[in-house]
């Protein structure tokens, strides 16, 4: 959501801003609704101050019942106009904030411009690529050959795009998600949470998935949304919250499935795990000031990149461009792991693969919440929010898979999981 006032003081800059986005310059069409809605407020301020100062006469009237009737009927249009006005107000309002709610963020100057990933900007590199002596397969075929990940049967339970994980492979994803909520609630002091996983849709527009994307989300017949994200009721925990600086900033992570319709990405990553309908996620969401948001940001890509570390998976870490970084973030930083199990359209073997994006939304999902702080001189201002993946769990298992896989075909279970493993080193057949 955007500060109206700010569009008024600048409407040049903004329409620069939005043009970042690939959006035509939309500041003309608020600025003539925002003066047409000033404009009746000015008229619903005189006509109450006439209702008003009339009520007042007859109040204190001595005159006979006759010049009081012509008084009453003066006010009744009064009120009658006033129900008119006030209901264009009330239409004029809305029209702007469908506008406002559809606009996506102001990008961070630090934001690459680009038009897609291939100008996303290169931060930084961790860990080796694992040298094989053999063809590396990719999670699919190795998790099918291990008799532990069936698309299949899950195909004719749900449809396209959903696993079946069986015994060691859905023990692996549990401790994976436990490891993982261990680190960022004994190293990084996150609050875990369980939060619903479904919720209203006044969640979903606080955090900006509503109303632009209806169509990513899925919906049940009362009107509540499954969660794409754990970031939606993270988030909205401060709602509508008026919140002391020093309690900030507020961490939060939660383990959670998301539901994803995925209707934008038709023939994407169709194969495996990589993107489906239901997966797991642990989610970190912070609340912050503004002073300290941008600070937030490297703390949470730290705690991500932390968990990739303790795995020894190679990763690279990316800020997206302005034509990559989404709706309500004013800067992203991707983290990408290496999968050397995926087939190139050339034939090679090995790639990227995003498995956290950690984003600075600033005050954009704040306005929308009315999420607020008060500072230290007592001045209320927005708080700022920050949301990250550490990480999607199904993704991490993806990596594991294929970059610990032996020439067997068996997994080697990364150290750091083994005491949630029951202390086994590798899944096999046996």
């Amino acid at each position: 959501m955007h500060d109206i006032k700010f569009i008024r003081e600048n409407p040049k800059m903004f329409d620069a801003f939005m043009k970042r986005r690939g959006l035509k310059p939309i500041s003309n069409e608020i600025l003539e609704l925002d003066k047409e809605r000033r404009d009746i407020l000015t008229k619903l301020q005189i006509k109450q101050s006439e209702r008003n100062r009339i009520s007042k006469e007859i109040g204190a009237s001595v005159k006979n019942n006759s010049e009081n009737k012509i008084l009453f009927q003066k006010v009744l249009k009064i009120k009658e106009s006033l129900v008119v006005l006030e209901k264009e107000e009330s239409e004029l309002s809305q029209k702007i904030d469908k506008i406002l709610m559809e606009l996506p963020n102001i990008l961070d100057k630090s934001v690459p411009d680009g038009s897609d990933e291939k100008q996303n900007k290169l931060i930084r590199k961790f860990g080796n690529f694992k040298s094989f002596s053999f063809i590396p397969k990719d999670h699919v075929e190795l998790g099918e050959n291990l008799n532990l990940m069936d698309f299949n049967t899950a195909s004719k339970i749900s449809g396209a795009r959903f696993v079946i994980l069986r015994g060691k492979l859905a023990k692996l994803e549990r401790a994976i998600a436990n490891f993982m909520l261990d680190i960022h609630t004994k190293k990084f002091n996150y609050i875990e949470t369980v939060p619903p996983f479904l919720v209203w849709g006044n969640a979903l527009e606080g955090t900006g998935q509503l109303p632009k994307f209806e169509s990513d989300l899925f919906q049940t017949i009362d009107n509540r949304w499954l969660i794409p994200t754990a970031e939606v009721p993270l988030t909205n925990f401060v709602r509508e919250k008026i919140l002391d600086y020093r309690d900030l900033p507020l961490r939060f992570t939660a383990y959670t499935p998301c539901f994803r319709s995925e209707a934008g990405a038709s023939g994407k990553d169709t194969r495996g795990m990589i993107r489906q309908h239901q997966f797991s996620k642990v989610e970190l969401v912070s609340i912050t000031t503004k002073e300290k948001s941008d600070n937030e940001l490297e703390y949470m890509t730290n705690c991500a990149e932390t968990i990739l570390k303790n795995l020894d998976l190679p990763y690279r870490v990316v800020k997206l461009c302005s034509g990559d970084t989404g709706f309500s973030a004013s800067q992203t930083l991707d983290i990408e792991v290496w999968l050397p199990g995926q087939k190139n359209d050339d034939g090679s073997f090995g790639t990227y693969r995003e498995i956290s994006s950690c984003s600075n939304c600033r005050d954009f999902q704040a306005r929308r919440m009315k999420s607020r702080t008060r500072d230290r001189d007592k001045n209320i201002e927005f708080v700022h929010t920050l949301n990250g993946s550490a990480l999607a769990v199904g993704r991490t298992m993806i990596a594991i898979i294929e970059n610990y896989q032996d020439q067997h075909g068996d997994i080697i279970i990364p150290e750091v999981l083994r005491p949630y493993m029951q202390n086994k080193q590798k899944i096999n057949l046996k």
